[in-house]
């Protein structure tokens, strides 16, 4: 699956009008939400080993307050962890690419915040401006270099079959890339994951086509993957990479058949070309729920699985971003 790079997600969302109409909408777009057989309904047990907490990379001090980089530099399309303390620390954000990260407390640890970049950001050095106030009134702001550094994207040539080339379309992609966009850009300030971080979809599942690639379809429209392409065949349950509520179940052109989970502060998963569809928009999920099953669904060569995430508005590589350790 792939994208234009406009990557400016998204946030926001739509869906659902009535359960009639739904229905109706869903028939008429191939979502089958036949349910799983009742051994396949619950999630198998998994118990992820959790990341260390890894050592920060750089410290900072200034006025009483400690800035923790947990990162050298962040490549283009992968996320940075910064971590602010200090004695009577009230709320704390950022400012990076003229844009704000609201940062997320836990409890007598201080604030954390997710910086991103986006997949066609240019490399160099930006200025982090971390704002942070207390519960004495005082507001303080610490300024940081961050270095974005270039991501390692390979080029990929794509034939779509006749029935499904009309998805090759210029107009599709930037339609579909606004709808994702108005999704993303609603940040419910709510630490929804656990501390054992995310998970993989389909577990012990082979990855094929990498995030980020430059893509070719059909020799003319040229996009960039925004996630990555798991081998599967059809049928297969596809669980949430963690807690959060579903912002989005439904139908789009290119994914398909798609669920968009809302994980807090600005972080989204989203599962695509889904054959089956076992959530609801608005619906509370845990991780490992089984929320759909793999498909065929949308801008798709073959039964497939592909998996997205989005942070602050940022496509952002899964495998990258389910790899780095969050409190």
């Amino acid at each position: 699956m792939d994208q234009d790079f406009e990557l400016k997600p998204v946030a926001g969302f739509i869906v659902i009008i009535c359960l009639v109409v739904s229905l109706s909408i869903a028939a008429a777009q191939g979502i089958d939400e036949t349910p799983l057989p009742s051994d396949a309904t619950q999630a198998p047990i998994v118990t992820p080993t959790p990341l260390p907490r890894p050592t920060p990379t750089s410290v900072i001090e200034q006025d009483g307050t400690t800035v923790e980089l947990f990162f050298n530099s962040i490549a283009q399309g992968q996320v940075g962890l910064v971590h602010v303390h200090g004695d009577g620390i009230a709320g704390a954000r950022a400012r990076l690419f003229n844009e704000m990260v609201d940062f997320f407390p836990i409890e007598d640890d201080g604030y954390y915040g997710l910086l991103s970049a986006n997949m066609e950001q240019n490399p160099r050095t930006y200025d982090l401006n971390i704002f942070a106030w207390f519960e004495d009134n005082r507001r303080i702001t610490i300024n940081v270099p961050v270095e974005i550094v270039r991501g390692d994207f390979i080029r990929q040539e794509i034939t779509m079959a006749p029935d499904r080339a009309y998805l090759v379309d210029a107009e599709i992609e930037r339609g579909e890339l606004a709808r994702l966009e108005s999704i993303f850009n609603q940040n419910t300030t709510d630490h929804l994951w656990d501390s054992l971080g995310f998970q993989m979809p389909i577990l012990n599942s082979q990855l094929t086509s990498p995030f980020g690639a430059f893509r070719n379809f059909n020799g003319f429209l040229q996009t960039r993957h925004t996630g990555w392409d798991i081998r599967t065949t059809l049928g297969i349950p596809v669980m949430a990479s963690a807690g959060g509520t579903v912002a989005f179940a439904g139908h789009l052109e290119i994914r398909g058949n798609l669920v968009v989970i809302d994980h807090g502060f600005g972080i989204f998963s989203t599962y695509s070309h889904l054959s089956q569809i076992h959530v609801t928009r608005g619906q509370s999920i845990v991780k490992g729920q089984i929320i759909g099953v793999t498909g065929d669904t949308g801008r798709s060569s073959g039964p497939h699985f592909h998996w997205e995430m989005a942070v602050n508005g940022n496509f952002v590589d899964s495998i990258q971003f389910t790899q780095t350790w969050l409190p």
